[in-house]
C-alpha cells in the first residue's frame, strides 16, 4: 500500500512544520525524507504555493557547498544558459532521463551484488574489494552510454537540419541579401 503524501508547511519565519509528526523540522530532516524515499510536499503556509522544488534546490545547494560537489562550474553555467533557450525543455528531459538511467543501472548492480554476496558468502573485506572494483566499471559504462547518447542526439540534429533545409528549399523566397 502506498503511503500518503506527507505535508510540510513552510512558515514566513522560514521554519518547516511537518504536519504528520506535528513538529518543526530542518532541511536535514527533509533530506532524510528524500533518502528514505518518502513522498512529501512542501507548501507555503500562508499562500498555499508549492515550494517542494525550492526546498530540494536548497538541499542541493547545501550539499554542493559542503564536501565534494557533484556539479562543476561549467556544468552549472551550461544549465543556466539553457533557461529561456529553445532547448530548455529538451535539456530538462535529457537530464531527467539520464539520471533515471543511472538510478536503474545502480539498482541493477546492487541487486546483482547482493545476489553474489549471499550466494558466495564472502567476508566483509572481500565484499569491499568487490564493490570498489565495480565503481570504475560503472563509470566506464555510464561514460559510454553518455557518448552514445550524445552521438545519437547529434545525428538527430543533423537529420532535422537536413529536413528543414529540404522543406524550405521548396518555398519560393529569396534569402536576405540575395538580389536577383
Amino acid at each position: 500500500m502506498a503511503s500518503a503524501l506527507r505535508l510540510i508547511k513552510k512558515y514566513p519565519n522560514r521554519r518547516l512544520y511537518d504536519t504528520q509528526t506535528s513538529t518543526y523540522i530542518t532541511l536535514a530532516d527533509v533530506k532524510q525524507l528524500v533518502l528514505e524515499q518518502a513522498e512529501f510536499q512542501v507548501i507555503d503556509a500562508k499562500s498555499g504555493d508549492d515550494l517542494t522544488r525550492q526546498i530540494l534546490l536548497q538541499i542541493i545547494l547545501e550539499e554542493e557547498q559542503g564536501g565534494v560537489p557533484m556539479f562543476t562550474p561549467p556544468v552549472l553555467s551550461q544549465i543556466i544558459r539553457s533557461y529561456g533557450n529553445a532547448m530548455q525543455g529538451m535539456m530538462g528531459s535529457y537530464l531527467e532521463k539520464n539520471v533515471q538511467a543511472f538510478i536503474d543501472i545502480q539498482k541493477k548492480v546492487q541487486e546483482q551484488s547482493q545476489a553474489f554476496y549471499s550466494t558466495n558468502k564472502i567476508g566483509p573485506e572481500m565484499w569491499t574489494q568487490y564493490v570498489n572494483l565495480q565503481a570504475p566499471m560503472i563509470q566506464t559504462m555510464m561514460s559510454n552510454y553518455i557518448e552514445q547518447s550524445k552521438n545519437l542526439f547529434v545525428q538527430m540534429q543533423e537529420n532535422m537540419q537536413n529536413q528543414a533545409r529540404s522543406m524550405f528549399t521548396t518555398f519560393p523566397f529569396q534569402p536576405p541579401g540575395d538580389k536577383k
